[in-house]
C-alpha cells in the first residue's frame, strides 16, 4: 500500500487544501493529512480545532485519514511508514521553501519522496492567512473554505478579532 502525508498548519483549512487533499488520494492509497504543530507561526485555531475542520472537510474521501503530529515530519512519515510527501505549490515563493524542506526531509529518510502537487488557477492567490485577513476585516470568506465548515471558521475568526 502506497502511504503519503500531506502536512500542513490547515490553520484553517481552505478549499485550495482541500484540492491538493483530493487529487493526492487519486494518486495513493492512503493519505494522512498532518496537522503540524510550526514553531514559525502562532496559530489561530487549536491543533483540535483544525484536526476536526478537516475530518468534517474530507469525510467524503475513503482513504484519508487526518492526525496531528509534532517533531521531525520525516520521523512521522517513517513511524506512518508513508513513502511520500505531498506538498501544494502556488508560486515559484513556494517552491523555493517547498524544495529546501525536500531536501532535508530526503537527507533524514533516502526513502522518503516529495511529490509537488501545483495549485489549481482558482486558488494560487489562495492562503489561510487570506482567510484570516478577509474575515477578521468582515469579508465574506464562503469562497475560500470549505461550506460544511464555513461558519464555525467565521466565527472563531470573529471571536479572535474581538479579543484584540
Amino acid at each position: 500500500m502506497r502511504t503519503a502525508i500531506c502536512p500542513g498548519s490547515f490553520d484553517p483549512v481552505t478549499v485550495g487544501h482541500i484540492d491538493i487533499i483530493k487529487r493526492a488520494s487519486k494518486l495513493f492509497d492512503h493519505v494522512i493529512v498532518a496537522v503540524l504543530v510550526n514553531l514559525d507561526k502562532k496559530p489561530w485555531f487549536t491543533i483540535e480545532e483544525r484536526t476536526d475542520f478537516l475530518r468534517k472537510a474530507t469525510a467524503d474521501i475513503d482513504n484519508v485519514e487526518i492526525m496531528s503530529f509534532s517533531g521531525l515530519l520525516a520521523d512521522f512519515a517513517a513511524q506512518k511508514k508513508a513513502s511520500a510527501i505531498v506538498k501544494g505549490l502556488r508560486a515559484v515563493s513556494d517552491f523555493e521553501y517547498e524544495f529546501q524542506m525536500a531536501l532535508t526531509n530526503r537527507k533524514l529518510d533516502s526513502n522518503l519522496e516529495t511529490v509537488f502537487l501545483t495549485t489549481s488557477a482558482d486558488n494560487m492567490y489562495l492562503s489561510s492567512s487570506i482567510v484570516k485577513q478577509v474575515g477578521a476585516l468582515g469579508g465574506d470568506v464562503s469562497p475560500f473554505v470549505p461550506e460544511c465548515i464555513h461558519d464555525e471558521i467565521l466565527l472563531r475568526i470573529k471571536q479572535r478579532s474581538n479579543m484584540k
